[in-house]
């Protein structure tokens, strides 16, 4: 049986690797959003452009999100925080 200890680095070693998930789609999103936002506005409807600019803004967000949460894993399973 594990202890609590040992349920907790389980749970912050499978956040940490959502984390890092979160990282990854977010910087793919905002890259695919500032695209479709400044150098392929000109080919994009008004409507597309708007959805483009709001999803850096989320993808921004998500992005800030995923790196605090990779942080605090980091952290609370004594590996290096960068």
């Amino acid at each position: 049986m594990q202890t609590q200890q040992g349920n907790f680095n389980q749970a912050f070693t499978l956040l940490l690797s959502a984390a890092n998930w979160l990282l990854i789609v977010s910087v793919a999103g905002f890259g695919i959003a500032v695209m479709a936002s400044y150098p392929l506005a000109h080919t994009l409807s008004i409507p597309v452009q708007i959805t483009a600019h709001i999803s850096s803004l989320l993808f921004a967000t998500l992005l800030k999100i995923g790196y605090v949460v990779r942080c605090l894993c980091q952290y609370n399973l004594g590996l290096e925080v960068r």
